[in-house]
């Protein structure tokens, strides 16, 4: 039996996994081994593993590294920190293959650790761009550090072999988390308030912003202009907390402050995923620059404005509308999302990142691929060499 270690850092790269850890944990010849660490470990965050025990997942290694701090240096100490406990997880116990995910520090931390245990790695949604951040250098690194690809979009797969790696090495999958939209029953509005006490208006806004990290001392401001906007509208506004990145805990205050004066505003710390898209398929638009509202919202034709850096340079659908950080750019923004004729506009979207059938091309690939020399001693692939 073939074991696939999967590192799971956060909510929302575990929102992504959940449907493939469902058919790795159901897979005769797959065993599953769960490295938990980054913000599931954090009260703060709402101490997330709890959710994945109760999804019936066993957590074969907890890794403690945050810092609790959101400081530059906070940051790359909790880099280090988890440099050092992915090292000595892998000493008690190295997966046949480990599986990781996107562009994290912490999965950064996990990866680098791995080199030197020779670990064969798998790297999801690589190739992407995130212009605004720290993750764009990090996602790419993890890509030179891995053995296996598997993007989203045929875009995507060529930027991988551009960097130089094998095309025999790359799978064009499609994004995981679509899968989760053909396999999960949503729940409706009324489920959705008695579950989670989420109360939805006429018209209402979902919001998640993020810390630009290569632009951190503007965060206060462009919260401000993102709260002035949303005030303006009118609308019934639910806002979801931040990641656990730079200036991540200034964000969380000033939309704690916000919400405990806007009777029509909710501040939620963590939804879980299948409230999350369900809320995706209820809401009138979605606001901020995650990266939910470029990848998953499409599936549901749901209207999105992403705002700033964050998200530049992905590939999204129509559904998107790209604005700055101002007040005035958000709000016209997201008066244009909320129109009938925009919602009417996307009746015939397709989602640029698959088909919901990510995970058994995943599958299929970590159980047929040869764990041997090939696979471990990584050529530079130059552009126009045929494959070998």
């Amino acid at each position: 039996m073939r074991t696939i270690g999967v590192v799971t850092v956060a909510r929302s790269d575990y929102g992504i996994y959940l449907p493939l850890l469902r058919k790795i944990q159901t897979d005769a010849e797959l065993r599953l081994f769960l490295y938990v660490s980054g913000m599931h470990l954090s009260p703060e965050f709402g101490l997330t593993i709890e959710a994945i025990e109760s999804d019936g997942f066993a957590v074969g290694e907890r890794v403690e590294m945050l810092l609790s701090s959101d400081t530059p240096e906070g940051i790359a100490k909790s880099m280090g920190l988890g440099s050092v406990g992915f090292a000595q997880a892998y000493a008690r116990f190295r997966p046949d293959i480990l599986l990781v995910l996107g562009d994290r520090f912490e999965m950064h931390a996990a990866v680098v650790a791995s080199l030197p245990f020779n670990i064969p790695v798998a790297h999801i949604h690589g190739g992407e761009s995130t212009e605004g951040l720290i993750d764009e250098p990090i996602r790419h690194s993890i890509t030179k550090m891995s053995h296996l690809h598997f993007a989203s979009t045929e875009f995507y797969a060529r930027r991988i072999i551009q960097m130089g790696e094998s095309p025999w090495r790359t799978v064009v999958s499609g994004a995981p988390s679509l899968d989760n939209l053909q396999q999960m029953r949503l729940l409706d509005a009324q489920e959705i308030r008695e579950q989670h006490g989420i109360v939805l208006g006429e018209t209402t806004l979902l919001v998640t912003f993020h810390p630009v990290t290569l632009d951190y001392e503007n965060t206060e401001m462009y919260v401000q202009e993102l709260l002035a906007a949303l005030e303006k509208t009118g609308f019934s506004v639910i806002i979801t907390y931040p990641n656990a990145d730079t200036q991540g805990r200034l964000i969380i205050e000033m939309i704690r402050e916000f919400t405990s004066r806007i009777e029509r505003s909710q501040v939620v710390v963590n939804l879980g995923t299948k409230a999350y898209f369900s809320l995706m398929n209820q809401v009138t638009a979605m606001v901020g620059n995650s990266s939910s509202g470029i990848i998953e919202a499409a599936s549901v034709r749901l209207p999105v404005v992403n705002i700033g850096n964050r998200q530049r340079g992905r590939v999204h659908g129509k559904n998107v509308i790209d604005v700055g950080y101002s007040r005035t750019e958000i709000l016209d923004g997201i008066m244009e999302a909320t129109s009938p004729d925009f919602r009417i506009s996307l009746e015939d979207l397709m989602n640029p990142y698959g088909d919901g059938h990510a995970s058994e091309r995943i599958v299929s690939r970590l159980k047929e691929v040869k764990l041997d020399e090939k696979l471990l001693l990584k050529r530079f692939h130059d552009i126009g060499e045929d494959d070998v």
